[in-house]
């Protein structure tokens, strides 16, 4: 069945870093927002690596990203999708990154799993390159699907975006020193 993104882009002005999935589950299209199944470990991965609280409401979960200079979307504007399956998309439609690349400062995309990480190859890699000027970085899915993977080795997985940051937010402190 066709679907289309219902969400926006989570992104501002001082957002440092993307993540993009590939399109949102059956339960996130419910709800209205990103990650939205309580088994996905999106959530959990970032606060934890992150050393920070879990967010609960959608207006902590974007309180939470702009504050730690993450932007978040979907590598796909549209699809084919059975179920919340990435394996079941097909007629993919790529999102329109430009918005975020010309508001945003962003110098690192994420992908966060196979799918998204293969849309971004074939269709959004030189918007990516040419925006930010390194290649998008494949992690492993926080999808429940990927049950292979721990939260444990996730968040080691996942580690490399706070390490992005770090130089940041040490930035940001010496500022207000």
């Amino acid at each position: 069945m066709s679907q289309t993104h219902p969400f926006k882009p989570i992104f501002d002005k001082n957002s440092k870093i993307l993540i993009l999935g590939s399109f949102p589950s059956v339960i996130s299209r419910k709800f209205g927002f990103y990650y939205t199944n309580p088994q996905n470990r999106f959530w959990r991965v970032l606060a934890r690596i992150l050393n920070a609280d879990l967010p609960e409401s959608i207006d902590e979960k974007i309180k939470f990203l702009l504050s730690h200079h993450i932007a978040i979307y979907d590598a796909a504007i549209s699809c084919e999708i059975e179920g919340s399956s990435d394996a079941k998309m097909s007629k993919i439609v790529p999102v329109n990154l430009n918005p975020i690349f010309k508001t945003a400062n962003i110098k690192q995309v994420y992908a966060n799993g196979g799918k998204a990480y293969e849309i971004c190859k074939k269709y959004l890699e030189d918007e990516i390159i040419k925006a930010t000027k390194n290649e998008v970085i494949k992690l492993p899915s926080t999808s429940p699907a990927n049950a292979k993977f721990s939260l444990e080795k996730l968040a080691k997985e996942w580690q490399i975006i706070a390490k992005n940051l770090k130089p940041l937010k040490e930035k940001i402190q010496k500022l207000f020193l």
